[in-house]
Formats: structure tokens, sequence, C-alpha cells
């Protein structure tokens, strides 16, 4: 009975800790990241489906993106402590270490990065070290500072796309390119729309996150109608350039319009509805384009 007991212990402890790096590296996060990474390497002309390179590709990607977040969270630990949505978070609550996240950190980007070198090419690992850098160091930081950091911030938020392509492609064809704008103008609204909706929160823990800094106003409804815009002849180039047939063209450009209508709904209505709308919106968005161009390759 003690014996069960204490095999019962020992489990929930590893069953706390398993979560504890979950949340660390920000899983569903990381994942949907990589997700991004994956298609556009499947994107490649020439690049047939291996599972196991998805899988490397996948794994690496996972590694290097969940440093990055734990380096985020240890440069954040004390405002993440302050907000509501982030105070679990296991260095926040005071679960984890520095240490322990540090070195975990170390460990999965080195890992991670060789993965990518050894079983794909160095072009995408040297993105993926940029990427990490990029996010953890100088974006991080800059959070706090001034509202740029969301253009910065944006580089790292696209470069998975552009790694991935360079997993399958290491000159870097403009196909690359295109993903990585795609992806790059899409965050504008993406990330402006949670900060409406996490203002109170982000303001309390000092973050400077929106356009304006008078926070939620017509300005920011503006901008993220500028880059949904952008986003209109961005989504035309892949079958411009032949990467995709015309039922992914309809798809995506229905996907922007949606993107479109309604960042200006929100410049209307100015409210966190609104902007809750297009956060949501914006997360079915890369999924939707995402497979649909690589449902017209494949097929």
């Amino acid at each position: 009975m003690h014996t069960n007991e204490t095999k019962g212990r020992e489990a929930s402890t590893v069953s706390s800790k398993l979560k504890d790096y979950q949340q660390l590296m920000k899983f569903t996060l990381s994942f949907t990241v990589v997700f991004s990474s994956v298609v556009c390497y499947l994107l490649v002309p020439g690049v047939e489906f291996d599972g196991i390179s998805v899988l490397l590709l996948f794994a690496g990607g996972l590694l290097v993106t969940g440093a990055a977040n734990a380096i985020n969270q240890i440069a954040e630990k004390d405002t993440d402590a302050i907000m509501k949505r982030t105070a679990n978070r296991p260095l926040a609550s005071g679960r984890m270490s520095v240490d322990e996240a540090a070195t975990f950190s170390v460990v999965a980007a080195v890992f991670g990065i060789f993965i990518l070198g050894l079983w794909f090419n160095w072009t995408a690992a040297g993105l993926s070290a940029f990427s990490l850098f990029l996010y953890g160091f100088i974006y991080t930081p800059l959070k706090k500072v001034h509202s740029i950091a969301v253009l910065v911030g944006a580089i790292p938020g696209a470069l998975p796309c552009l790694i991935g392509w360079a997993a399958g492609d290491p000159d870097l064809g403009i196909g690359g390119w295109v993903m990585f704008a795609l992806q790059f103008f899409w965050q504008f609204p993406h990330f402006w729309a949670i900060a409406w909706v996490a203002h109170d929160d982000y303001t309390r823990a000092g973050f400077r996150l929106l356009p304006s800094t008078g926070g939620p106003t017509r300005y920011a409804a503006v901008q993220a109608i500028l880059y949904s815009v952008l986003l209109l002849p961005i989504g035309v180039l892949p079958f411009v350039l032949g990467m995709s047939g015309s039922v992914s063209l309809v798809i995506v450009a229905v996907a922007n319009l949606a993107m479109l209508w309604q960042s200006i709904q929100l410049f209307r209505k100015m409210d966190v509805a609104s902007a809750r709308r297009v956060m949501f919106g914006s997360y079915i968005y890369l999924p939707v384009v995402l497979l649909s161009l690589l449902a017209d390759k494949m097929g």
C-alpha cells in the first residue's frame, strides 16, 4: 500500500514537471510556429513528403522555439507574475528556478540547431539560431521600451516560414521570401488585436505594444487595416509565381478579405469584442492559408 502511494506521488510529480516544461516552452504556440515551418518546407518545388524529415523538422523547430520561449519567460518572470494570464507560469509562480529554465533553454537550442544543421543544412540552422537570438534578446527587452518591438518581433515570428523553406532549398528561392512576407504582415493585426484585448494586463506589466501611446485608439485600428490591405497583393504572389493554383488563390483571397473586414469592424466599433474577433479570426487565418497552398501543391 505504501509502495503504491509512493508511486502515485512520483507519477504526480513527473506529470506536474512535464506540464511545467510544456508551459515553459509554450508548447501550443511552439507547435503552431513549427507547423508553418513544416508546411513551407513541403511547399518547396521538388520536395516530397518524407515522414522522417517532417518529424525531424518538427523536433528541431520545436526545440529551438521552445528554447526562445524559455528565454522570454526567464526575462519576464517578474512581469509575468503580475499579469493574470501569465501568473501561473512555472517561473512566475516559483515552481521552477531560473537555473533550471536556463539549462533547458541551452540544451534545447543546441540540440534543435544541430538537428536542423545535420539533417537538413546549415542555412536553416543558422536562420533558426538568428531567430532565437532576435526573439529572446532583442524583442523581449524591447517590449518595455517602444512599440517598435512588434515590428522587430514580427521578424522571428515569420522566420519559421523561411527556415522551413531553407530546409528544402538552402539557396532561399523567392517562394521562401513570399511565405515569409505573408506571415510577417499577418502578425500585425493579429498581435495588435491581442494587445488590445490584454491592454490592461500589458499596461500593468509595463509593456508598450500598441502603435499608439494612447492605447486602444483609432490609430491602432487603422494600422491593423493597413497591414491587412498589404496582405491582399502578397496573397496573390504564390499563384503568380506558380506555387499554387486557382483554388488556393480564391481561398487565400477570401481569408485576406475576411481579415480586412474584421479590422474595419474594429475601427468602426472600437471595442474589445471586435478586437477579440480579429484575434480569433487571425488564429484561423494562418492554418487555412497554409493548408490551402499545400493542398494545391500536393493535389
